[in-house]
């Protein structure tokens, strides 16, 4: 390679023929890949026959690799970076390391490929023209419900890793905090042999993975779709209420006008409604 560069490389989040012919090359041609787990890598690079170096950056040394992969960039050589599945960065190390080589004024350049969330959204069924990826939730109960309460009006669909240990608890969570009706989905070992993407309301995914302990292995990927834009024109009953009130002691513009002060609701819309009481 010309020019020293780091490669940021997707690899594949299960079925290894996910790999693409840019990312093997690229693994090829560096002087050395760095991997979250060299163990891991280690296993898919011999599967393709590649040979290169690898060294760990993790948690919990990536601070102190900086040094190092700077020092290689120095010397014109090019490094990959690698997670153990999926694209670094993504609730994977990478980050400070990225952000070092970028301040530091050398090339980082991105090899896309497998990201587990986008593989999810792609096949769940759940609106994917606005989205928001928020990585784990909580591991405690009590954080996890303020996690997702904080979510509920959300009108995005919203996207979360979950371990197996956690997931059936996460989801009854997610019942309690977005509402059993809500639709959810939850995929399962996605490009493994066990794939399983199953879309249902959050209350009817509890008892399938509650009655089936087969679907609590495996990697998961919980997506819920978001909370639904309420109808303009519609009023809940406690401003019905309000306006009502108003309206036994009040001209209709007046009520009108009081209650868009204490509801928040348009001034226009609630006058049409008293109009539409008085008829």
């Amino acid at each position: 390679m010309s020019e020293s560069a780091l490669f940021v490389v997707a690899t594949p989040i299960g079925n290894l023929q996910d790999l693409s012919q840019r990312a093997i090359d690229v693994l090829q041609s560096v002087e050395v890949i760095a991997a979250e787990d060299t163990r891991h890598s280690a296993r898919l690079l011999a599967h393709f026959n590649i040979n290169t170096r690898l060294i760990s950056v993790h948690e919990h040394n990536e601070r102190q690799r900086i040094e190092t992969v700077l020092a290689m960039l120095e010397e014109g050589k090019s490094i990959a970076l690698i997670s153990d599945a999926g694209t670094p960065l993504i609730s994977d190390p990478g980050f400070v390391v990225v952000r070092a080589v970028r301040e530091a004024g050398y090339k980082v350049v991105p090899v896309p490929g497998c990201a587990a969330f986008v593989t999810a959204l792609s096949a769940a069924g759940l609106p994917s023209d606005r989205f928001s990826f928020e990585g784990f939730p909580p591991p405690k109960r009590n954080a996890r419900l303020q996690c997702y309460s904080a979510l509920a009006d959300e009108s995005r669909t919203l996207i979360f890793y979950e371990s197996p240990h956690r997931v059936l608890e996460s989801l009854k969570d997610m019942a309690e905090s977005f509402g059993g009706e809500r639709v959810a989905a939850v995929a399962r070992e996605l490009t493994k042999t066990f794939e399983t993407i199953k879309s249902a309301p959050l209350a009817e995914l509890v008892e399938w993975m509650a009655a089936d302990h087969n679907q609590q292995k495996g990697e998961f990927v919980l997506l819920v779709q978001g909370r639904p834009k309420k109808d303009e024109g519609a009023l809940d009953a406690k401003t019905e209420e309000v306006l009502d009130i108003l309206l036994a002691e009040l001209p209709v513009k007046q009520a009108a006008a009081l209650a868009s002060k204490i509801t928040g609701v348009k001034k226009n819309l609630l006058y049409k409604l008293a109009l539409e009481r008085g008829e």
